[in-house]
């Protein structure tokens, strides 16, 4: 999809997560059991922690619903910095939604969400669209979709790093439309869940006129294209916002086929894992492990690329990819946190096998601030360092998806 980050501002990133796959059940466990029987707090204390005094949108971001609107900022340094805004609808609030699971007895199910948005960056690059999440039968059914227009300048530095021009990268523009729309089922009342997932892309690409075009087959240079495919999620975490304990992982996969309104046959594959675990009463230890494959006619764009904090998106492409990152998160207070972290990824396939390839490490390091306390939601700032460069990351929740 749109191949870089975004981070709004910690209430739109808060109440969508809690839409999240598997994560609804926890967080209405962790609100309900401290909120629900609760007095509702006055307007005055909506930000602050009735227990310490500090700074906290806890209260606030359980009472949300109704129209809000919200900035979004963009911290990608493949497209530079950038920001927009974004009106989301809350149909009905977390405390709403958790006495009701507590007076029927039934699973905690998250209001439904509804949202537009708009946003640009510094090198022209431009997107909006509009998107739904949404819970059925006592959250045994998902649906979360939504459909985008996207002008986006970026650059292209060759699959496997080679792109037969004489130039080191050429920039390029994607100019279309995307939707991805998904369909998850629980199985039973498990952290599990499986999904199905349709994808549509119709994407004219671009390169810059001053440089000597790539050499790309058709297929490659390929714009429409539709797939479809199965998921599945496990997620055992204490917090689906900044957890302490626990393990989420995910086997992804989409076939893309011109049956289903493509230009192109092939197949994009995907299986993470991450997680954390305390170490001693301050620390909290978190490692991540992600590997990426695509086989067939893959557009140039769809190629999986190296995601690590510090390098630019697209950097490092190739037909298979594989990364490892490792975090430490030191509690100094109950509210300030520093976090260190370290990553290793590789890209093989097209000129070079595993072993032959380059491994492209990072490092970095940052803060957080516990925002919302009773949903365990902290945000920060990560400043992180890569093999070509340097960037600064704004971080709401995990820096892990």
């Amino acid at each position: 999809m749109i191949p870089f980050r975004v981070r709004s501002a910690f209430a739109l990133a808060a109440l969508l997560a809690a839409a999240a796959p598997g994560g609804s059940a926890r967080a209405g466990e962790e609100a309900g059991a401290t909120t629900a029987a609760a007095e509702k707090p006055a307007a005055k204390d909506a930000f602050h922690d009735p227990e310490d005094k500090k700074l906290d949108a806890s209260e606030w971001l359980l009472d949300r619903k109704g129209f809000l609107p919200v900035p979004i900022l963009i911290t990608e340094p493949a497209v530079g910095y950038g920001g927009g805004v974004g009106l989301v609808f809350f149909r009905g609030s977390l405390r709403e939604k958790e006495t009701e699971a507590q007076s029927s007895g039934k699973r905690f199910t998250p209001p439904g969400i509804f949202g537009v948005a708009a946003a640009g960056t510094e090198n022209g690059t431009a997107f909006g669209g509009t998107g739904a999440r949404l819970s059925f039968k006592d959250d045994q059914w998902r649906y979360q979709g939504g459909v985008a227009y996207t002008d986006a300048n970026l650059t292209f530095y060759g699959i496997g790093g080679e792109l037969g021009t004489g130039e080191n990268k050429i920039g390029f523009n994607l100019d279309g439309w995307l939707s991805s729309q998904q369909i998850l089922r629980r199985l039973g009342n498990s952290n599990n869940h499986l999904a199905f997932r349709w994808v549509w892309l119709d994407l004219q690409n671009e390169f810059d006129e001053d440089h000597i075009e790539p050499a790309l087959t058709g297929q490659e240079r390929a714009a429409r294209d539709s797939g479809i495919g199965l998921s599945w999620e496990y997620d055992s975490r204490d917090s689906i916002f900044t957890a302490t304990r626990g393990v989420k992982g995910a086997v992804e996969s989409l076939f893309y086929d011109p049956s289903w309104g493509g230009e192109n046959t092939f197949q994009v594959y995907r299986a993470q894992v991450f997680g954390y675990v305390p170490a001693g009463k301050h620390v909290i230890l978190g490692g991540r492990l992600d590997g990426r494959t695509a086989r067939g006619d893959v557009p140039f764009y769809q190629l999986p690329y190296v995601d690590l904090r510090g390098i630019p998106a697209l950097r490092y492409q190739d037909e298979n990819v594989a990364m490892a990152e490792a975090e430490v998160r030191w509690l100094i207070t109950p509210r300030w946190s520093a976090v260190g972290f370290a990553g290793l990824g590789r890209a093989w396939g097209r000129l070079d096998g595993f072993d032959e390839a380059s491994d492209r490490d990072t490092q970095g390091v940052g803060f957080r601030y516990l925002l919302a306390r009773r949903l365990r939601l902290a945000s920060g700032v990560d400043y992180a360092v890569g093999p070509d460069d340097h960037a600064v990351y704004l971080q709401v929740g995990s820096a892990w998806r």
